[in-house]
C-alpha cells in the first residue's frame, strides 16, 4: 500500500469549523523535501481552501521523486481546455509526476457557490474525460481537435494556444466517486477512483468495485493497474491524552458527512438512515454544535481509523492494506521525534505490498 498525504501533515479538518492549522504556502517546499526524505509514495491536494494547481506548481519545483495529484479538482467550475491545460503545466514542471484527480462536488456547491450549471454528473464526467484527453491528443500528436459530445463540442485549436508536446504525455486520471454511477464511469475512462473518507471498507468492496468492474467490462478496460485511492478518516497521537481533541474532530467530520444527502448510500449501507435523517436535519436548522453528538463510537469506528503512534500504522493496515492500492495519513511533524515517528509509520504501512489489493480490484 502506497502511501499519500495532504498539507498540513496531520491534518484533520472538521467540516464544522476552521481548522486549528491551514496550509502556510511559505511551507510547501520544506515539507515536500521532507516527505521526499523519508520515503513518502505521494502528495495529494483537495480543493478546499486553496488553489490546487498553484500547491502543485509549488510542491513540483521543489521536488524531483514525490508523486504529485490533485484529490480532486472540482471539474464543473473549469472547461476542459482550462483543466488539459492546467494538468499539462504540472506535467511538465514534475517530469511526469502527476495524477489529475477529479471531482464533481454536489448540486448546492455548484450552483451556488460556483454559480455554474448542473448536470447529472456521471454523464457529464464521461464527456469531460473524454474532451480533456482530446486536448491533450491535439497537443502530443498534432492531432485534429475534434471532439463532440452531449456536453462538450470542441474544434478550435489555432497554434497560439497549442501547448504542444512533453515528455510524459500519459496523465492518470482519477475519478472521486461515493455511488456506483461515478464508480462506473471510472471503471471506463479513468485510471483510478478516489472514494470519499465516508466509504467504509465493506462499501468500496460491495457497492463501488463491482460498479467499475461493470464500467470496465462494457468497454474491454483491463482493470490491471487500476489504482483505489483512499483518503481514511484517521485520529492518530503520541499519546491516548492528546488522541481525545483528534478523535472528536474525527466525529465532527463523520456527522458534517452524515448530514449531506449525496453521502447517504454510504450510510445507508451500514444501516445508518436515522443518523442521515436527523443530520440532514439539523444541517439545515444550522445548529452545527449539535451534529456530532449524533455519532456514536460505535458509529465513529466503523468510520474512522483511531490509535496512537505506535498502533495506527498495523490499524491503518489491517482496515485498508487489502482494499486499496494508496491511502492518505500523516502526523504533525514539530520536532525530531515526530519525524522519526513518522518515518517509521511511513515504512511500515508501505512494506505491504499491492497484489492483495490489486487482486481485490480485479475481482
Amino acid at each position: 500500500m502506497k502511501l499519500e498525504t495532504l498539507m498540513p501533515l496531520g491534518k484533520v479538518d472538521p467540516g464544522l469549523r476552521s481548522p486549528d492549522r491551514p496550509l502556510d504556502l511559505a511551507t510547501i517546499a520544506g515539507t515536500t523535501q521532507l516527505l521526499e526524505s523519508i520515503g513518502y509514495s505521494g502528495l495529494i491536494t483537495e480543493e478546499t481552501k486553496d488553489d490546487p494547481f498553484v500547491v502543485m506548481a509549488l510542491a513540483a519545483a521543489a521536488t524531483s521523486t514525490l508523486r504529485l495529484g490533485t484529490g480532486v479538482a472540482i471539474a464543473p467550475p473549469r472547461s476542459p481546455t482550462l483543466m488539459a491545460q492546467s494538468a499539462w503545466t504540472i506535467q511538465k514542471m514534475s517530469g511526469g509526476r502527476f495524477t489529475l484527480g477529479l471531482g464533481t462536488q454536489v448540486r448546492g456547491h455548484i450552483t451556488r457557490r460556483y454559480g455554474m450549471d448542473w448536470h447529472a454528473p456521471g454523464p457529464w464526467m464521461r464527456d469531460y474525460v473524454g474532451a480533456v484527453r482530446a486536448v491533450w491528443d491535439c497537443w502530443q500528436n498534432g492531432t485534429k481537435l475534434e471532439f463532440e459530445s452531449e456536453h462538450f463540442t470542441l474544434n478550435l485549436m489555432v497554434p497560439l494556444f497549442d501547448a504542444g508536446p512533453i515528455d510524459h504525455p500519459d496523465i492518470p486520471i482519477h475519478l472521486a466517486a461515493v455511488k456506483p454511477v461515478m464508480s462506473r464511469v471510472a471503471g471506463e475512462v479513468a485510471d483510478g477512483l478516489r472514494p470519499h473518507p465516508v466509504c467504509t471498507p465493506s462499501y468500496i468492496t460491495e457497492v463501488m468495485l463491482p460498479a467499475v468492474r461493470e464500467g470496465a467490462a462494457k468497454v474491454g478496460r483491463s482493470l490491471d493497474h487500476f489504482d483505489v485511492c483512499m483518503k481514511p478518516l484517521v485520529a492518530s497521537a503520541r499519546t491516548t491524552a492528546e488522541l481525545a481533541p483528534k478523535v472528536e474532530d474525527a466525529r465532527a467530520r463523520i456527522a458534517f458527512y452524515a448530514s449531506t444527502p449525496a453521502y447517504a448510500d454510504a450510510f445507508a449501507h451500514l444501516g445508518l438512515q436515522d443518523l442521515t435523517a436527523e443530520a440532514k436535519h439539523l444541517s439545515k436548522a444550522q445548529d452545527w454544535d449539535a451534529l456530532p453528538a449524533l455519532v456514536s463510537d460505535d458509529v465513529l469506528h466503523q468510520f474512522a481509523v483511531i490509535g496512537t503512534y505506535d498502533s495506527i500504522g498495523q490499524q491503518m493496515i489491517d482496515r485498508w492494506g487489502d482494499i486499496v492500492t494508496h491511502a492518505e495519513f500523516s502526523i504533525a511533524v514539530n520536532n525530531d521525534q515526530d519525524r522519526d515517528d513518522l518515518q517509521r509509520i511511513a515504512m511500515d504501512i508501505q512494506s505491504t505490498g499491492e497484489d492483495n489489493a490489486r487482486q481485490n480490484i480485479v475481482g
